[in-house]
């Protein structure tokens, strides 16, 4: 189940490099405010506020993905703490998500799914 979950925190880690640069880099193009719901008036006045969003986005994905790479070094009692603060983090802000913005339970689920289940994975794979 431990691989299981190496897995998981490695495309929560993905899915959430590409909210980073969705975030930091695109915020204001078509594509991204068709993705997010907002306006070009509305992107351009949250412009700063999704950049620094989009790395909170990036260092979850850091530490989830030090967590695998520790454990696939041997780490493991290092990298299964990585593994849970990081996909537990992600998980709980699509938790907040969902809660602050009931409308956006699509965005968290996309947010949250692979956090989840790493984090569920990982869990049983310790406990096993």
């Amino acid at each position: 189940m431990i691989a299981a979950g190496l897995v998981l925190a490695a495309l929560a880690a993905l899915v959430h490099v590409y909210i980073f640069t969705l975030e930091s880099f695109t915020w204001t193009s078509p594509r991204t405010r068709a993705t997010f719901g907002t306006t070009p008036e509305g992107a351009e006045a949250t412009k700063e506020l999704a950049f620094n969003q989009g790395f909170y986005n990036l260092f979850l994905a850091v530490v989830a993905a030090a967590g695998v790479v520790a454990t696939a070094t041997g780490a493991d009692a290092v990298g299964a703490a990585l593994v849970l603060a990081g996909t537990g983090s992600m998980l709980a802000a699509a938790l907040v998500l969902v809660l602050s913005s009931p409308d956006k339970a699509r965005s968290a689920a996309v947010q949250g799914a692979f956090p989840l289940l790493a984090v569920v994975a990982t869990v049983v794979g310790l406990l096993a």
